[in-house]
């Protein structure tokens, strides 16, 4: 138990003072804030049709609740799914290895530092929360319990079932970042459509461990009751573009069930059962390669060999002159070279597969969807392209080789946005066929932005977290039609040379940022 209270305040401790965190919590916090709604506002975050519930004590707390559980599982995935990979990578793995802790004692501490990081976050929200009761609310008394309660039985199994599949994702799938992400976003899909799609409400609450299906059911049995309407349908997210007539009622909470309460101990009791599971596969950092001895004796032949026809000393007249070359191109090629090799081959089958049916498919989907997809699915190649040396421990040498500053940082930028073009050019022919030259330039934008925030991420956080995380909420974003988040110009904008304006703004800010900061590096090393 000793070693396991250590291994989790030790990892706590370091998690929650990296710029990854800090940027979550911003963002969380901001979340919070947006998850209820003024009036006026142009979204909503809880849709029916012609509905709205007031702000009262239960609205405000359990909405924020919800929406808690599902937005900080969603990203907060990305934000923990590297305890393991951090401890191999300091080192500190092969000192874990030699105590006498076990592999599930180990892969529990990293399971309770996984939930203590997103359970920080969700108590910020939970603050939030209440302040916004006092915002919005308006002559509605203050009842702690309506916040205290959903945030108990909704955010706290699902977010830590999530820290269970952080780790499962890691112990089986090891550094194979970009196959983790895809196979937990294909996950996360698959519940949310199970629970929107479930007829039978007893399996629905099982298979949730959100809790939305208890809580939509709940709004929708009480307008039905008292409007004497047949709505089947609620919708929770933000959805934009939202009428302001609406009929409101007072809705007072969930009647708590114990099938309900059942369903949130059985997630738990799952979570803790697939982390066992995963203890008898999980490699104790043990990555020995078995050499057979044929190989062994083979391998000892050469250099006996090698040696033996060694010259006793090197005749520096015999060796070809040194043809000192200061051009940035062979650093462009050996950046689009280590981007490219980057992942496993086959990973290039999917993207060759997205890029050819962006060919075929309408044309607003291939922009509003598939390009957006296929650029996420690169951003393990980008979010270490400005960060690659440092986690080498390489940039000892970079940094004071000639000129850094205009050669290997433009060439890892050109070679990012080289490719990113690339990648984007189905879309840009049909756009060329088409003449629309304000969607090319808007998507010559958005690819050129991406890597700029890759490496301007990259250089002020020294990791790639940081980026990941702000790039799938982008993509998510962009996705679900969120107007600000829209940087490949994809959605329709009251002043295209104002949307144009502003991307060229935030590529050359975040230019500029990127450089002011290398040189400060370079200077300081």
């Amino acid at each position: 138990m000793r070693y396991i209270y250590s291994i989790i305040k030790a990892d706590y401790l370091q998690r929650t003072r990296s710029y990854s965190f800090l940027i979550t919590l911003a963002i969380t916090i901001y979340g919070a804030y947006s998850f209820v709604p003024p009036p006026t506002a142009s979204y909503t975050t809880l849709s029916m049709v012609g509905y709205k519930g007031v702000f009262n004590a239960a609205w405000v707390g359990y909405v924020s609740a919800m929406m808690t559980a599902i937005m900080l599982s969603l990203y907060g995935f990305f934000l923990i799914n590297s305890g393991i990979k951090k401890d191999i990578d300091t080192e500190v793995g092969l000192i874990i290895a030699t105590t006498p802790i076990t592999n599930f004692g180990y892969l529990l501490s990293k399971l309770f530092s996984n939930f203590l990081v997103l359970l920080t976050i969700a108590a910020i929200t939970f603050v939030v929360s209440i302040a916004m009761f006092f915002v919005r609310s308006s002559g509605y008394p203050f009842i702690i319990g309506d916040f205290i309660a959903p945030y108990i039985f909704f955010a706290l199994p699902a977010l830590f079932t999530i820290s269970a599949l952080a780790i499962v994702a890691e112990v089986f799938l090891g550094r194979k970042n970009i196959l983790q992400y895809i196979l937990f976003i294909f996950l996360f899909g698959i519940i949310m459509a199970n629970v929107n799609g479930q007829k039978n409400n007893t399996v629905a609450v099982f298979i949730d461990p959100f809790g939305v299906r208890v809580m939509t059911n709940s709004i929708k049995d009480k307008v039905n009751t008292q409007f004497h309407e047949n709505i089947k349908d609620v919708s929770l997210g933000f959805v934009f573009g939202a009428k302001h007539a609406f009929k409101t009622f007072e809705w007072n909470g969930v009647s708590w069930t114990g099938i309900f309460f059942l369903s949130r101990l059985l997630w738990i009791c799952i979570a803790f059962g697939i982390v066992y599971f995963s203890s008898f596969f999980f490699h104790r950092f043990d990555f020995k390669q078995s050499v057979s001895k044929k190989n062994k004796v083979s391998a000892s032949a050469d250099l006996t060999q090698v040696l033996r026809s060694a010259p006793v000393s090197i005749n520096l007249a015999s060796l070809p002159p040194v043809v000192a070359d200061y051009a940035i191109f062979p650093f462009i090629k050996i950046e689009l070279l280590l981007l490219i090799r980057k992942g496993p081959k086959w990973f290039w089958f999917i993207n060759g597969g997205l890029g050819l049916s962006m060919l075929f498919v309408p044309l607003n989907i291939a922009h509003a969807y598939l390009l957006p997809v296929l650029l996420f699915l690169q951003v393990t190649r980008w979010s270490d392209l400005a960060t690659k040396e440092k986690t080498n421990r390489l940039h000892y040498f970079t940094y004071s080789s000639y000129k850094p500053l205009q050669r290997m940082l433009p060439a890892q930028l050109l070679a990012g946005i080289i490719m990113s073009i690339v990648l984007t050019l189905p879309v840009l022919l049909r756009y060329l066929i088409a003449a629309n030259f304000y969607s090319i330039i808007n998507i010559i934008n958005g690819a050129v932005f991406i890597v700029l925030l890759a490496v301007c991420l990259g250089i002020l956080s020294g990791g790639k977290k940081l980026y990941e995380i702000i790039f799938f909420m982008l993509t998510y974003a962009v996705i679900e039609k969120i107007p600000p988040a829209d940087y490949l110009g994809g959605m329709q904008h009251d002043s295209h040379l104002g949307f144009i304006t502003i991307v060229l703004a935030l590529n050359i800010f975040l230019g500029a940022v990127s450089f002011a900061v290398r040189s400060y590096q370079v200077r300081h090393l």
